[in-house]
């Protein structure tokens, strides 16, 4: 990062954010009862005729503007003050630079932050780093937000395509605002605000859209890859308690239900194995070509529009906000980093509700565990049972699609004389960026993926505790592909030994000199609950 801390703080320090509510304006005297000598006398009738012709005017002039604001969405009005409505100037105004509709293309590794979101600091409380809140501070420390705009995104119309959950990556990201594109002594805005970022923040281009641009609106699907060592596949160990629930399960119903043993589980003592001999033995295991081709079947069941009430954090299964469209998803070749083989499945869908971490969830269950992929279809019913949600180290936001937008762009510039044309527009695409996109994404989110495994074993200490619940939440994986009375939650009614997710799997950043292997708790004191959230809420948490 070039520049001195001390540089960049003093920036910070001259912007001058106040918290102070603003003062009102005082009313200013209409001109006709300002006016002094011989009008002062005019008749009462003058006075009312002209009264009533301003009135007129003012209305029509209103409507004329209501008017302009429809076909113009995205454009302020001119002559509206920058900074708190109402407030009053004190001392000498910034010269008005003049402002422009953009989109900022940006990648980020979103270890060590806490989601994307930009959150106020509450009195009291430490301040929540987002990669939102670094990047609106570097944008006003380059100039590119004015003082007046400081202190609130909103006065700058800030819009992001997908939000992503504390600690989640994202190689590919936009963000519109209206913004300062060229401010003084500035050569190149984008390299300053690049200056100003961590490194683990890359602005990739800052480019020029539409007036009306949302990036939130016009954002018409995501693509997300979740990765995930392949002996997640590896069906439960003999003996633990989710073997021993899902074997009393079978003995307890009439359909003839058997488990066959794994191979990797045919060894001479395997029972009395520790956790470290099982991991060795794991990172050496190798998926077959039927393990793939398995969970090709299973992604396919989540593809088109469906249900996803039990994928997300709902109140109520009937609300038609819970129905999204999956493009397509795809399973990708195993692929050997160090010691370890690691499967990607590529998500590409219109949004994402919270989590989609919970179809990953369902995805290696089903296939380690022997269960017909049509439970699918049985989790898209009104019956709602618990889906636990994978660790979030191996997911990551690879880039927003507008295709629409750039379909509209694509006729309005047809009718332009080419690039050079003031009105032009070029389509949103990460393509011409690519090649710095992969290698951010190797040195900053796959290295670190991969680190973390080495030296944590996350993903195995995460299995072995989904493998220690013998409880009832997860019956409904089972070869039946029926989902049992067991595995419902009711509302209202406490469930009898609920599986409790932990926090600490929501982690992707540990110190470097944490060398210590994950446990997995049996009984866990880091229970990661899911509240349920208001439609709302649940709107502004997509990605």
């Amino acid at each position: 990062m070039s520049g001195s801390a001390s540089g960049e703080k003093e920036a910070l320090d001259n912007i001058g954010i106040s918290s102070e509510r603003p003062t009102k304006r005082a009313k200013t005297e209409h001109p006709l009862l300002s006016i002094k000598g011989e009008n002062n006398n005019a008749d009462s009738s003058t006075k009312e005729e002209s009264s009533g012709s301003q009135r007129v005017e003012s209305t029509n002039r209103g409507k004329e503007k209501a008017q302009e604001d429809k076909k113009n969405p995205g454009r302020r009005r001119r002559g509206r003050e920058e900074g708190p409505r109402g407030a009053v100037a004190t001392g000498p105004k910034e010269p008005r630079l003049p402002k422009r509709q953009t989109a900022i293309l940006l990648g980020f590794c979103g270890s060590r932050y806490h989601g994307m979101q930009f959150q106020r600091t509450q009195p009291g409380l430490p301040e929540q780093r987002t990669i939102e809140g670094e990047l609106f501070k570097a944008l006003i420390a380059a100039g590119a937000v004015s003082k007046d705009n400081a202190d609130d995104p909103l006065k700058v119309n800030f819009a992001r395509a997908a939000r992503t959950d504390a600690g989640v990556h994202a190689v590919g990201n936009v963000v519109s605002m209206k913004m300062i594109t060229e401010a003084p002594g500035v050569d190149n805005m984008l390299n300053r605000i690049n200056e100003l970022l961590p490194p683990e923040i890359r602005i990739w281009d800052l480019q020029r859209v539409q007036n009306s641009f949302n990036a939130r609106i016009l954002c018409d699907g995501r693509k997300y890859t979740y990765f995930f060592p392949s002996y997640l596949l590896i069906p439960p160990k003999p003996g633990c308690a989710l073997d021993k629930g899902f074997k009393e399960y079978a003995a307890s119903i009439s359909q003839d239900v058997a488990y066959t043993s794994d191979p990797f589980w045919d060894v001479p003592g395997v029972e009395k194995s520790v956790a470290e001999e099982d991991f060795t033995r794991k990172r050496a295991w190798r998926a077959s070509p039927a393990h793939i081709e398995r969970l090709r079947e299973i992604v396919k069941k989540f593809e088109r529009t469906h249900n996803f009430h039990n994928f997300t954090v709902t109140q109520d299964p009937k609300d038609k906000s819970n129905n999204r469209y999956m493009k397509n998803l795809e399973v990708l070749d195993p692929a050997v980093y160090g010691e370890t083989e690691w499967i990607a499945v590529e998500l590409n869908g219109q949004s994402f509700m919270l989590h989609q971490r919970k179809m990953m969830f369902a995805l290696v269950m089903i296939c380690r565990t022997q269960t017909p992929s049509t439970v699918i279809d049985q989790l898209y019913t009104l019956t709602t049972v618990h889906i636990p949600k994978m660790p979030a180290l191996g997911l990551l936001l690879e880039y927003p699609v507008f295709d629409l937008y750039s379909k509209k762009l694509a006729d309005a510039n047809e009718k332009l004389d080419g690039p050079s044309d003031p009105q032009y527009r070029h389509p949103i695409s990460f393509e011409k960026y690519s090649e710095q996109m992969n290698a951010f994404k190797q040195k900053y989110i796959y290295n670190n993926m991969r680190d973390i495994e080495d030296r944590k074993a996350l993903f195995d200490a995460w299995i072995r505790s989904v493998d220690g619940y013998g409880g009832g939440d997860l019956l409904y994986f089972n070869p039946t592909g029926t989902i049992p009375e067991v595995s419902v939650v009711k509302k209202g009614e406490k469930r009898e030994r609920p599986f409790r997710e932990q926090r600490k799997f929501n982690m992707t950043s540990f110190a470097e000199d944490d060398h210590g292997r994950m446990e997995a708790d049996e009984q866990p004191d880091d229970v990661d609950i899911d509240r349920p959230l208001s439609k709302k809420e649940r709107e502004g948490a997509e990605g």
